[in-house]
């Protein structure tokens, strides 16, 4: 034994016993993936972890989808396992996002949805027994957006707004192997600038002052933001000879884990290797902190929460009812129109009976007053 271990009272050893803990327990990272359908999102995630993680959607499924007109929630849960290390993932979907002519209000149920799982987690924790919460809180927003030469759609711009103060927000610019490296430049320049200056936050990892290894690969994260990804998961074989995940074109090949191709190998960095605990503990000290603090501030203990915004849905069958009720009453008023009519009518026809009754009266009485005049006149 040395002089070091005689003098250490074994402080130095937290951190490989915070190791055995995370490794025994796992952890849960719960991923949301928002953006118009035909953009990728289901092909990224799978290619993320290397596994199928969700499952294409077929044709006829994704028109009826769209036959809806209504933003969901898909959710899908998955336990991967490497090194002996288990990791609980959920990913949450949005089809319908943005897939239609009119995208007014699509992010409320996508904010909605967030609010609930803080929510839902607020009122778990108030409760005696604590030991069998469902923690469902988002811990990072992949907002996936389409590859255009104009910046930012309104659309998109007012969605990550409402978003960035509830998760971490995280732009990807999907396909980007449909641009030239200058025009993606551009693009990604223009991006951060809009963003920049309607403050929308996007996340950002803390840097580590005392490991310059990590300091270089987070610099190296934050300067590749926004990503430009690609996605496959298709190997194919390279003029080399290498198989790889990419694509095929009759130019090229595009490999996805290739820095000089995509952003797709510092965008899993950023949520697998380097910043996923980062990134849930960000939701628990910063982001649900502060959607409690609001909350408390607000509500009384056992209140509930205030519901401001409605799903698109339900405001379209409202709508509807609203319609419908308002054409009955309409048409209810036409009929009493008509049967106020009918009955002004009846009693007008009624009066001139009586008038002309009330005369005829009057002229027998004149003449009964005749009579008795000529009458008494005859005994005289």
């Amino acid at each position: 034994m040395n002089e070091d271990e005689t003098l250490s009272v074994g402080i130095a050893d937290l951190p490989n016993q915070r190791h055995k803990i995370v490794s025994r327990n796992g952890a849960a990272l719960t991923l949301m993936l928002c953006g118009e359908s035909g953009l990728g999102k289901t092909t990224f995630c799978n290619t993320l972890f290397s596994t199928t993680i969700k499952p294409h959607m077929d044709i006829e499924t994704r028109r009826s989808k769209h036959m809806e007109k209504s933003v969901e929630i898909e959710i899908t849960k998955a336990e991967l396992e490497e090194k002996n290390f288990h990791l609980r993932l959920t990913v949450v979907d949005t089809p319908g996002f943005g897939d239609f002519i009119n995208n007014t209000g699509c992010w409320e149920s996508v904010v909605e949805f967030i609010e609930d799982q803080h929510e839902s987690y607020m009122r778990q924790d108030q409760q005696p027994d604590r030991t069998k919460i469902i923690d469902m809180r988002i811990h990072a927003c992949l907002y996936f957006l389409r590859p255009v030469k104009n910046g930012l759609r309104p659309m998109d711009l007012e969605a990550m707004k409402r978003l960035c103060k509830r998760v971490n927000l995280i732009p990807v610019i999907a396909k980007s192997d449909m641009y030239t490296r200058h025009d993606l430049a551009m693009y990604k320049t223009r991006i951060a600038q809009v963003l920049d200056y309607h403050q929308v936050n996007i996340y950002k990892p803390s840097m580590d002052e005392g490991d310059p290894v990590f300091q270089r690969q987070i610099q190296g994260i934050i300067n590749a933001m926004p990503f430009a990804i690609v996605g496959s998961e298709d190997d194919i074989q390279t003029a080399d000879g290498r198989t790889v995940k990419g694509r095929k074109y009759p130019w090229g090949t595009v490999e996805v884990e290739n820095e000089e191709h995509c952003d797709f190998k510092q965008l899993r960095n950023l949520l697998v290797r380097s910043c996923m605990l980062d990134l849930i503990q960000r939701t628990e000290d910063i982001i649900y902190e502060q959607y409690r603090q609001e909350q408390m501030q607000v509500r009384q203990y056992g209140e509930p929460k205030l519901r401001t915004i409605d799903n698109s849905k339900f405001k379209e069958e409202e709508e509807n009812l609203r319609r419908r009720f308002t054409e009955q009453v309409r048409k209810e008023e036409a009929r009493f129109r008509q049967w106020e009519q009918r009955l002004i009518a009846e009693r007008d026809s009624l009066n001139k009976d009586l008038e002309a009754q009330h005369v005829q009266i009057k002229q027998l009485e004149l003449e009964i007053d005749r009579l008795k005049l000529n009458s008494s006149s005859r005994k005289r």
